[in-house]
């Protein structure tokens, strides 16, 4: 064992000799001119070197035999392991350290023989040997390597997040049909992931065996196996990558799958994709980088490549499927939903920028950045679709009950929830020219209107602009929607009541804060012009058929008019309980005050005339007493239709 183990520092010894001859010609070369001292040692030189020439070849073959021999214990030690089944690194640290030990001494025999002049075939053969045996150790490395790393992988547990959704919680908006507040609301509420759960590094492999994974590494790197380690550890990492993928519910979907998904089960996988994109980038591949740099972090850009590697395709499933929502149709049911995704594609840029920076990972950083882009300009075409949609909705027959169209709560919900991503809309409509800002023509933001919710140049944001003039389409529609009806009086009502609903969406929530408390007021003024005109078409000529006007001479004539003005005034009131019970004012207060303020127009008036004219008439034509009718009056607005010839009473 002395001999074998004496075989390295004689090879060593070998390469400095070798060195210092060769740098002693390459002096030689470039000096003609010598003096007598070199002259000499040069002499000296060529005479020791004449008297080693002539020694026999005996030192030559023990040193052939020592390496040989050499071989042979380490060819022992490595072959030995190719019959047991067991993992080396399952059978102990000593195992481990003396297989590594022995895969070594193989490189270094090679270094050796190569760094000889091999002219025999003995030699050769030698050579051959230790590389097929090195070959055998780095295949077992490979299987050691891949076992450590799949036997070891920490399972992935995405904290505190709930993944499962309902296929069928999406919204159907594009036709414009009614949602209730609250249904609508909740599900178009943009999703949301605590910071905390998702920057924490966490082990994907057990902290035990980075040390031996290291030690491999590097025993493989330096045999020059490392595209074959760099491939391994490729190999088992994607594949984690993508049970992670699994663990938060993404699904491999191709341009044209997400193409031809219906919108409840598209909107329910956007949301996913939402949550899962930042657990997957700010958690899982920070720690996949970690657990690169802790394996690879000696040897040189292996760690940034094998991340790479390993990152590159889970990272491009994920933006695939971003871009196919991208391409295809920019519905207004999607506004919310591309602010979401373009949201955590904004939030997670700089992750990204440092997780992929150099040129290895420009394919992912590039297609990052693009897919970014697009979704900004589904974001504004999205929003001229929207506003289009709301302008070109036509109806061909009234609003039953003169109350809130779906039109006007989808609109309004619809900003609501817009207030949500305003830093963002603001961002990308600013000098943005492929938005318009549309206005009807008699609804343009008056001068008062454009001095609330300003940016910081002391000008109107641009979402506050995009979503005046969003209102001002919807208050255009509305005034078309209106003439559907031939009563004059119905068409105030139901502008009141769809006017009063957008001051009041405003005026109690965040839109408040956009559209500022002129804008409130223009509108409380607007709907309350609308009562009062609402009022005026409808008792205008009813009272006057109280009016004191019995002037005439011939008595017997003036009770009869008083009577027949007296019927036609039931006549009428009754017409008017049957045709406005059957009117909805959703609005409690706003129903109320209208009933107030109709009641004391008409039940002053009938007081007065009833008090007046009771002789002349008789008490026998008096129908209803003034209690009587304020109680019918209290009837009007509930939606549900009543006749004063068998009311309803209360």
């Amino acid at each position: 064992m002395g001999d074998c183990e004496s075989v390295a520092p004689q090879l060593e010894g070998e390469e400095n000799l070798i060195a210092a001859a060769k740098h002693i010609v390459r002096a030689l070369g470039s000096n003609k001119n010598l003096t007598k001292d070199v002259k000499k040692i040069l002499a000296d030189l060529g005479s020791q070197l004449s008297t080693m020439a002539t020694i026999d070849d005996e030192g030559v073959e023990g040193l052939k035999s020592g390496i040989e021999e050499h071989l042979s214990v380490v060819e022992e030690k490595i072959m030995c392991w190719e019959t047991d089944e067991s993992m080396i690194w399952d059978s102990g640290p000593d195992e481990a350290f003396e297989y590594l030990s022995a895969v070594d001494e193989a490189r270094k025999l090679i270094q050796g023989l190569e760094n000889r002049c091999l002219n025999g075939e003995d030699e050769k053969e030698l050579l051959r040997r230790a590389h097929d045996v090195l070959q055998l150790a780095m295949q077992r490395l490979e299987e050691e390597f891949k076992y450590l790393l799949v036997q070891h992988r920490q399972p992935f547990e995405p904290e505190h997040m709930s993944f499962r959704s309902s296929e069928d919680d999406g919204v159907d908006v594009g036709s414009m049909v009614s949602f209730g507040d609250e249904s609508f609301e909740e599900s178009a509420r943009r999703d949301s992931v605590s910071r905390t759960s998702e920057e924490c590094i966490i082990d994907l492999v057990h902290p035990d065996v980075i040390h031996d994974l290291k030690c491999i590494a590097n025993s493989m790197f330096m045999s020059n196996y490392d595209h074959e380690c760099r491939q391994a550890y490729v190999i088992v990492r994607k594949d984690a990558l993508d049970e992670c993928l699994f663990d938060l519910e993404i699904e491999k979907f191709s341009i044209e799958d997400v193409l031809k998904m219906e919108w409840g089960t598209l909107n329910s996988k956007i949301k996913r994709w939402v949550r899962a994109m930042k657990v997957f980038v700010r958690r899982y591949l920070a720690s996949e980088k970690w657990l690169c740099d802790q394996i690879f972090s000696e040897l040189g850009s292996a760690n940034f490549v094998c991340f790479v590697e390993a990152a590159k395709a889970p990272m491009l499933q994920l933006l695939n499927f971003a871009e196919a929502i991208s391409i295809g149709p920019h519905q207004p049911e999607k506004l919310v939903r591309f602010l979401d995704m373009y949201e955590v594609l904004a939030d997670l840029l700089l992750d990204i920028d440092a997780l992929f920076p150099d040129e290895a990972g420009s394919s992912v950083k590039v297609e990052y950045h693009e897919v970014l882009k697009r979704l900004a300009d589904s974001v504004r075409a999205t929003l001229v679709e929207f506003k289009n949609a709301v302008a070109t909705n036509t109806s061909t027959n009234p609003f039953a009950g003169g109350g809130i169209h779906h039109l006007t709560r989808y609109v309004m919900n619809y900003l609501r929830l817009l207030v949500d991503y305003k830093d963002t809309l603001n961002l990308l409509l600013k000098n943005d020219r492929s938005v318009p800002v549309l206005l009807s023509p008699d609804s343009s933001p008056s001068t008062e209107d454009e001095s609330t919710s300003n940016d910081f140049s002391g000008g109107v944001s641009a979402m506050t602009l995009h979503l005046q003039s969003l209102t001002s389409i919807l208050e255009a529609n509305l005034h078309e929607k209106s003439k559907l009806y031939r009563d004059a009086s119905l068409q105030h009502f139901f502008l009141m009541n769809n006017i009063h609903y957008m001051a009041q969406k405003v005026k109690n929530s965040e839109l408040r804060v956009i559209f500022g408390d002129k804008w409130i007021r223009k509108h409380n003024w607007k709907f309350q012009q609308h009562a009062m005109d609402y009022e005026r078409a409808t008792w205008s000529t009813i009272l006057s058929f109280l009016k004191d006007e019995s002037n005439s001479s011939n008595s017997s004539i003036s009770r009869t008019l008083l009577k027949e003005r007296l019927r036609s005034f039931y006549v009428a009131f009754e017409e008017v309980y049957r045709t406005q019970t059957a009117w909805l004012i959703p609005d409690v207060q706003l129903r109320e005050d209208l009933r107030i303020s109709t009641s004391l127009k008409v039940i002053q008036a009938y007081r007065t005339f009833v008090g007046r004219q009771m002789y002349h008439i008789g008490e026998k034509h008096i129908r209803y007493n003034a209690e009587e009718m304020q109680d019918y009056l209290l009837d009007l607005f509930e939606g549900s239709q009543k006749s004063l010839h068998n009311p309803h009473r209360r």
